[in-house]
C-alpha cells in the first residue's frame, strides 16, 4: 500500500486546515486508517482513527470537537479536518493504514504549522 499525504501548510491559530491522504496499490485489506502526528522532540501520537468494516472512529482528546475524520472509499482517499487550530497543534502529520490486521504503512507526512 502506498500513500501519499497534501493539505499541511502554514495557518494563523483560530483557521482550519484540511490533510488529505490518498492510498494505492493493495487497498482492499485495509481494515483501519487513520492520522499521527509528531511534534519536535516529541513521541508520535495518534489524532483520529477508524476501522473501516465496523465504523469505529477513536479521537485523541487533543482533538475532539475540531478535527473530524472522513473517508472517501470509492476513491481511497482520507480526510483530516481540523478546524480551530492552535499552536500546539504544530507537528507532521502522517497518515497510516492497517492492512490484513497486521501490516502497518506510513504516509511520507505533511508539515502542519500554527502561528499565533
Amino acid at each position: 500500500v502506498q500513500l501519499v499525504e497534501s493539505g499541511g501548510g502554514l495557518v494563523q491559530a483560530g483557521g482550519s486546515l484540511r490533510l488529505s491522504c490518498v492510498a494505492s496499490g493493495s487497498t482492499l485489506r485495509i481494515n483501519a486508517m487513520g492520522w499521527y502526528r509528531q511534534a519536535p522532540a516529541k513521541k508520535r501520537d495518534l489524532v483520529a482513527a477508524f476501522a473501516t468494516g465496523v465504523g469505529i472512529t477513536n479521537y485523541a482528546d487533543s482533538g475532539k470537537g475540531r478535527f473530524t475524520i472522513s473517508r472517501e472509499s470509492t476513491q481511497n482517499t482520507m480526510y483530516l479536518q481540523m478546524n480551530s487550530l492552535k499552536p500546539e497543534d504544530t507537528a507532521v502529520y502522517y497518515c497510516f493504514v492497517l492492512s490484513g490486521g497486521k501490516e502497518t504503512y506510513w504516509g511520507q507526512g505533511t508539515q502542519v504549522t500554527v502561528s499565533s
